[in-house]
């Protein structure tokens, strides 16, 4: 399994990080988008064909987690010509979304996903999990071939990765705050995702949806400190094995 950060910026677009959250998960036998932020898609065609995608999913409403599914709508639309795209989101979010266009077509195969819940694409499984933040938002567990990534969408730390059990191959956590900047109660600091993937007994952790204002090296410092071993940072374009 392959882990490709397309975006990683937390809440909207900024330096250094430029795109907000995407993230493109390959395995021998599926190629799935996980959120689709503001600045994802060109990034998207730099590492995939998008006939290729089996399976779109999208934790939550935020703009800077769904917005540039508008793009792939009108490529797959008009410019493939292509439909039934599965799209796995929270209940409402395809009418909520649909506000901005006439119609979707038969672009997309829209797929209410809910606590609990699991679906298998060709040799990639996926679990949801209800987070800890306002909006209907699922963290998600993605396993093939006896690896596990789990990505925390966005959280606060009334939820916790651990959820999916202990082990994780690669925790993916977002990491919005720094200790004594933080701005609401469901988001997480980079020591909490620290400290939540610590517990969980996972064996990497890589940091994303970090403020933009924030220096990421500090962030990773305090991830670092309270995870017990150096964690990576997310960056566009960076690949990763699971």
């Amino acid at each position: 399994m392959e882990l490709t950060v397309l975006g990683c910026s937390g809440s909207y677009g900024g330096p250094p990080f430029s795109a907000c959250s995407g993230y493109l998960v390959r395995t021998g036998g599926a190629t799935v988008l996980v959120d689709c932020g503001s600045g994802t898609f060109p990034h998207l065609q730099q590492h995939a064909a998008v006939e290729d995608l089996t399976a779109v999913v999208i934790t939550h409403q935020h703009p800077d987690h769904c917005v540039d599914i508008y793009g792939l709508h009108v490529m797959m639309r008009y410019g493939l010509e292509r439909g039934g795209l599965p799209v796995f989101a929270p209940e409402g979010l395809e009418e909520r979304l649909g506000a901005l266009v006439t119609d979707w077509g038969d672009t997309f195969d829209w797929k209410v996903i809910g606590d609990g819940d699991g679906v298998e694409l060709g040799d990639l499984a996926l679990r949801f999990s209800r987070t800890d933040h306002p909006p209907p938002t699922y963290g998600v567990e993605l396993a093939a071939d006896g690896k596990r990534l789990v990505y925390t969408a966005d959280t606060g730390p009334d939820w916790s990765v651990g959820v999916f059990g202990p082990g994780a191959d690669l925790v993916l956590s977002e990491a919005t705050y720094q200790e004594g900047h933080k701005g609401v109660t469901w988001h997480l600091t980079a020591q909490e995702a620290g400290r939540a993937a610590r517990e969980a007994k996972a064996s990497r952790l890589m940091l994303t949806h970090i403020w933009p204002q924030f220096d990421p090296a500090l962030s990773v410092k305090e991830g670092s400190e309270s995870f017990g071993a150096p964690v990576m940072l997310a960056k566009p374009h960076l690949v990763a094995r699971v």
